[in-house]
């Protein structure tokens, strides 16, 4: 029994592995859209079998990043200006609820929050799109975890806005540092324990992001 279900762990972290090297790949444009992923030559360059990959594939069709068709099997999907503004509408709503749940918490005390807003500051200046969404989806997670609400913290992680959000940037469209100082006064509204003033700040944040 112990062992069934240590096979079953190995097998979820390593289809878990398999789906962030893809997505890795994905943001990185090593695997642009239309690009074919065949399972086994997938399984072969991982060194692990066709279940984990084919269980990665499956998680991220369901974020839409993927698409199967009998017969044709797996490519990388286009994202559309339509998918990436229902995602980020659903964004906004859900950091607009953990920027009012978190306030509490950070009252007083958003040291952790600083480091990475300098970090994204110092990476919108260097125009380094894969450092300024990594550090970006740091610091709001931050804040989506300081919620303390595991549906919401669920929900918001299953969307992969790390990806999302590089591959927004990559089309140079947005002004990295206008955008950036937006993190400032939510860090400010969230040290006084301003629920409401952050939550506000954070969807208008995220919804700038569209236009």
């Amino acid at each position: 029994m112990a062992t069934t279900k240590q096979h079953s762990v190995q097998h979820q972290s390593m289809a878990e592995q398999v789906k962030r090297d893809l997505l890795r790949r994905i943001m990185n444009g090593d695997l642009p859209p239309g690009s074919r992923l065949v399972e086994l030559q997938i399984a072969h360059e991982l060194h692990t079998s066709q279940g984990p990959v084919r269980e990665a594939l499956c998680e991220l069709e369901a974020l839409e990043l993927v698409v199967t068709e009998p017969y044709k099997g797996s490519r990388v999907r286009e994202v559309t200006p339509q998918d990436m503004r229902e995602a980020y509408m659903v964004r906004a709503a859900l950091e607009e609820m953990a920027g009012q749940l978190a306030a509490p918490r950070f009252k007083g005390s958003v040291g952790n929050l600083k480091k990475p807003a300098a970090a994204i500051r110092d990476a919108a200046r260097k125009k380094d799109i894969a450092a300024y969404a990594r550090h970006d989806i740091h610091f709001h997670r931050l804040i989506v975890e300081g919620a303390s609400n595991r549906i919401l913290a669920r929900t918001w992680d299953s969307l992969a806005f790390e990806v999302r959000v590089q591959l927004r940037l990559s089309k140079g469209e947005v002004d990295l540092i206008a955008v950036q100082e937006a993190h400032w006064g939510i860090i400010d509204a969230l040290e006084q324990g301003d629920g409401q003033q952050a939550g506000e700040l954070l969807r208008k944040h995220i919804v700038s992001f569209l236009s």
